[in-house]
């Protein structure tokens, strides 16, 4: 395959992404586990068959649809952004795509679970990014090891805003894997010690995959 077809794949990967996003915003106005269903068939659909899915090809032709866990309510928020007073850049290391800079926008906290940092892409595009490591990372019938993320606003992950504008909507239900927990030669940045909770969270997508 070529790189301008790749590119072109890609795009078309990210556009399909951001028209699930912005059916499951509006779906999960009054019915947040019907945006859930909605997310849980849409994602599916992009895995079996869209040229862009992470899959390998062996997993691709045993597909019949992702470890996603029933949508619970109580994982569901409306979180404040308490923004940092100081500026703090992180340079995350992704291997292919070279050293990636995040800038730190602030930290939402919430019941049960502590404080998260939301991070900002500080590079061409911006964009929110919100990765979560929770303490069923890397057990078996788990989450992915290496993390999972909430909002990648920048590739359409984006479950958008609370009643406020310093709100996000974060449901833990819509936690996905990076591309890289399916195929190794993705470049995912990670989730780093302000997004790493010690607290399980059973929801969202999980990961039977090897966790080594």
């Amino acid at each position: 395959m070529s790189s301008s077809l790749g590119a072109l794949q890609i795009a078309d990967w990210r556009r399909r992404v951001t028209g699930l996003y912005a059916g499951v915003r509006q779906l999960s106005v009054n019915s947040p586990k019907s945006g859930h269903e909605l997310w849980r068939s849409g994602r599916d659909e992009l895995f079996a068959g869209h040229p862009s899915s992470p899959l390998l090809p062996d997993d691709r032709s045993a597909f019949t649809g992702l470890p996603i866990a029933a949508y619970d309510p109580d994982w569901r928020f409306e979180a404040q952004v308490h923004r940092t007073e100081q500026s703090y850049r992180l340079n995350v290391e992704t291997g292919t795509d070279g050293s990636v800079p995040f800038d730190l926008v602030g930290t939402v906290r919430l019941p049960y679970l502590g404080s998260l940092d939301v991070w900002r892409l500080g590079s061409y595009g911006g964009g929110l990014f919100l990765p979560l490591k929770d303490a069923l990372a890397g057990r078996s019938d788990g989450t992915y090891g290496g993390g999972r993320y909430l909002l990648d606003t920048i590739k359409g992950a984006d479950l958008g805003p609370g009643v406020d504008d310093d709100t996000l909507i974060l449901d833990f239900n819509f936690a996905y894997n990076p591309s890289c927990a399916y195929d190794p030669m993705w470049a995912c940045p990670l989730p780093q010690s302000g997004n790493v909770i010690g607290v399980e969270v059973p929801v969202g997508e999980l990961y039977h995959g090897d966790h080594s």
